[in-house]
């Protein structure tokens, strides 16, 4: 396929499969995930050229300030899917959607990434612009799945060194509905750790004897979930935590909680302290907040 003008190896093809993977970002956002070693001037110029070859478009948000944000065009979602960086990964049908990218709230999603993404910069550890991949699917059968907001990779320690890979789950709760649809997330999840898909024509006494849970097909460990609070005041975010702990004591979920990290914390701290500080308040129990890459078994 013909790239349009979209400089293969440099910022113009960097930009465009940001916004595809990220769905949407403002102008500071892209610079910042792309290129922030640069003035964002140039950043400005990159996605107005996008837009003039028909590979991006922008739109106003409502209720947000007014904020303009970035979003890929059909012809740009189609242009950057044959790439290798994002062979697999099936974007959203609105993505390209004028409408659905106004009416959507995914802005609040890129800015925790790109704190994410920030942080490891900070840090000196790996975590690259396309390793916070939004809506990843994951079956538990009967046409119900997991979806969590975002999958996190993120490799501790510098390029070339030995270091630590983690992996996450990402949910960013922006307060639109109850704490109960919140804490029923965390269910969702327990359930996703222990299911067996059935192999077609075995007797449930096999599958159980030789049954493997599905998320190991992708991971060697289960991810971390993470529960990022935005929208609401310190009472509001203190609910919500209280919601996913009651939720954890649970006899379906506690074993989950038990063995796989779950951490909540508002993204004003993530965005003031950095996700890597002690500002993520553990749902099994209600001990002292810790960093989002503290032990497994601490």
């Amino acid at each position: 396929m013909v790239l349009a003008g979209v400089d293969a190896g440099g910022g113009d093809r960097v930009a465009l499969a940001v916004l595809v993977q990220y769905r949407m970002a403002t102008t500071e956002q892209v610079h910042l995930v792309c290129s922030p070693g640069v003035r964002i001037e140039q950043t400005r110029r990159r996605l107005a050229k996008l837009r003039g070859e028909g590979l991006v478009d922008r739109v106003t948000l409502p209720r947000a300030g007014r904020t303009r944000v970035w979003f890929p065009t059909a012809y740009g979602v189609q242009v950057a899917s044959a790439w290798p960086e994002l062979r697999g990964r099936r974007a959203s049908r609105t993505v390209s959607d004028r409408t659905a990218v106004r009416l959507r709230v995914g802005h609040g999603l890129t800015e925790t990434g790109l704190a994410f993404l920030q942080d490891a910069r900070t840090r000196g550890d790996v975590c690259r612009p396309l390793d916070w991949i939004p809506e990843v699917h994951h079956p538990l059968g009967g046409g119900e799945a997991v979806i969590p907001d975002a999958l996190l990779f993120y490799r501790r320690g510098r390029e070339g060194a030995e270091g630590v890979m983690l992996r996450a789950f990402v949910e960013v709760d922006r307060a639109t509905m109850g704490p109960e649809h919140l804490a029923a997330k965390l269910g969702a999840y327990a359930r996703l750790h222990s299911y067996t898909p059935q192999p077609v024509g075995r007797r449930p006494s096999v599958v159980q004897e030789l049954g493997r849970e599905e998320w190991r097909r992708s991971y060697p460990l289960f991810p971390r979930v993470l529960f990022v609070l935005d929208g609401t005041g310190p009472a509001g975010i203190t609910t919500r935590i209280d919601a996913l702990r009651a939720a954890a004591t649970q006899p379906a979920v506690a074993a989950f909680v038990g063995d796989v990290p779950v951490l909540a914390a508002p993204l004003t701290d993530l965005i003031q302290h950095g996700p890597s500080g002690a500002v993520w308040h553990p749902v099994h129990g209600s001990g002292r907040r810790l960093g989002w890459m503290h032990d497994r078994h601490p």
